[in-house]
């Protein structure tokens, strides 16, 4: 069975389940609201081959997830050459293979529209350990696909889905790293700097990259930004005028030129379409948008330090949820201050700090972890509290009704092989869960369609014939693309694709990948 070397999986930090606090629905993909920053004739490629539109915005077919390869000959597969002086990002990434242990030829072997396709539709909202993985990919070094070219088609891509995922910094070192001297790229690393608020430098990219043109909102908005506020009011007069800039825009830009104009004028309508550059002027003239049914990325924006405490809070939350966010991070924010109030987010910032008090020596701690265990579960963040506490937890003799908990927390860490091994299961389902954790369930007797599905990928099952065909013929990425496309299906009810997607990560030497989604699959299941 073919093996590659095991990979290390990134964490960022990883979110409890699979569902996100977000709007109910299809979430914007990052392509949705962008920003318009940049004029279209400034969308070109390095090269001097001409105009072309954002790869973000380009067509592509839907690809079943169980789609054999195919060839339409005997022929040996086009390879596109690029033009003298024009050099594809696609192979550009913040994680060598000495970091990933994911193969250079990734994404050698597949078509690059195919792969474009695959990763916009591969989903954000899954389990952890799949999205931590998926966030590897989007950051490894790789070479580029067939038929890559100068607009950097797969590299665009990985950007939007680090966007769709809310992993701004990681993107936003992407871009960096890529020179951001295109129209798409540029676009995507100026929206980025707004909703982390370190625009500044992007807005002098602007003014002195003969490359890449400005439309009239975003050079109004870095004029002003600079503190020219004359040449700002002379571009607003004239895009006006001219018919570039649409009334409601206009409008905006107008009172955030000249806030004191409007002064006691009714408030704006609310945006049918909000951008980064448009929350960000909101904001300036006092009409600011709250961040709760924007795209995750938003939330960024509500971390600044000029942002209230229960603000950061819920954006912490919902970025530690969807893995965005390192979970310290969250727990500084936890511990912060006393809470005020209670309710809500303060019982859970309450119950973290009573737990670290305890395990301080300051209470009792079974009580406390219970308490703070089930303010966690419903928010749904068990694996960053995890990811924090598991050690402490572990270092503790708990009974009663901390003991299940100590339980689950060791597996849902970083330190789930230890915690198995230390643990002594109570029972058969505890029992299974240690074997899931060491990789060996082949004595045991599955209950319940989660298990027989895991416990078919832990004895023997072979997966899908053509997913080991695309990861032995130099398309592993394409595989695994397809194989977390599976595994969501899995999640959502049907337990044999989720034998198929792990079954594809052990044959592929992802073990650790493997043991950590299973024991997801099992431990988050809302039912359990």
């Amino acid at each position: 069975m073919l093996r590659f070397a095991p990979v290390l999986v990134l964490i960022c930090a990883p979110a409890a389940l699979a569902q996100d606090a977000d709007p109910p629905g299809e979430p914007l993909s990052a392509i949705d609201w962008l920003s318009d920053t940049v004029a279209p004739a400034a969308l070109l490629a390095p090269g001097g081959i001409g105009a072309i539109s954002d790869p973000g915005s380009r067509p592509t077919r839907q690809v079943p997830a169980d789609e054999a390869p195919v060839t339409g000959g005997a022929l040996p597969p086009e390879v596109t050459a690029l033009p003298l002086g024009a050099v594809s990002p696609d192979p550009i990434g913040l994680l060598p293979p000495s970091v990933t242990g994911l193969p250079h030829d990734l994404w050698a072997g597949s078509d690059v529209d195919t792969l474009v396709t695959l990763i916009a539709a591969d989903p954000v909202e899954t389990l952890p350990a799949i999205r931590d993985f998926m966030v590897t990919m989007m950051l490894a070094e790789a070479d580029p696909p067939l038929g890559a070219g100068p607009d950097g088609a797969l590299f665009i891509a990985r950007v939007d889905k680090l966007l769709d995922l809310g992993v701004i910094d990681p993107a936003q070192s992407m871009l960096q790293a890529a020179g951001a001297d295109t129209g798409p790229l540029f676009r995507r690393l100026f929206d980025v700097t707004l909703l982390t608020g370190t625009e500044a430098a992007a807005c002098a990219a602007l003014m002195e990259k003969p490359e890449v043109s400005g439309t009239p909102a975003a050079r109004i908005f870095c004029l002003a930004r600079a503190g020219d506020w004359s040449a700002a009011a002379l571009t607003l007069d004239v895009g006006t005028a001219l018919g570039d800039i649409d009334p409601a825009d206009a409008d905006l830009l107008a009172r955030f030129l000249d806030p004191e104009l409007f002064e006691g004028a009714a408030p704006l309508p609310a945006p049918d379409r909000v951008s980064p550059l448009v929350f960000r002027m909101r904001e300036a003239i006092g009409e600011g948008l709250s961040t709760v049914d924007l795209p995750r990325a938003f939330a960024h924006a509500d971390l600044r330090d000029t942002m209230g405490w229960k603000t950061r809070l819920e954006a912490a939350e919902r970025l530690a949820r969807a893995g965005a966010l390192d979970a310290n991070v969250l727990l500084d924010l936890y511990t912060e201050r006393r809470p005020a109030a209670s309710g809500g987010i303060w019982e859970r910032a309450a119950a973290i700090q009573a737990l670290e008090a305890a395990l301080a020596g300051a209470a009792p701690v079974e009580p406390a972890l219970v308490t703070a265990w089930d303010e966690m579960s419903g928010a749904r963040l068990q694996v960053p509290f995890a990811r924090l506490f598991a050690q402490a937890i572990a270092d503790e003799d708990l009974g009663g009704a901390a003991g299940p908990i100590a339980f689950r927390v060791g597996l849902l860490s970083d330190g789930y092989e230890a915690a198995a091994l230390d643990a002594t299961p109570a029972d058969g389902r505890e029992a299974f869960l240690v074997g899931v954790a060491l990789g060996d369930v082949s004595a045991m007797t599955p209950r319940g369609m989660r298990e027989s599905a895991v416990h078919a990928a832990f004895t023997g099952a072979e997966p899908p014939g053509p997913l080991t065909a695309m990861a032995a013929d130099g398309r592993l990425g394409e595989a695994l693309l397809r194989a977390i496309a599976l595994f969501a299906e899995g999640v959502q009810g049907d337990p044999r694709q989720a034998t198929d997607a792990l079954a594809l990560f052990r044959a592929v030497g992802l073990e650790d990948l493997a043991r950590r989604s299973a024991l997801q699959f099992l431990l988050l299941d809302p039912a359990g």
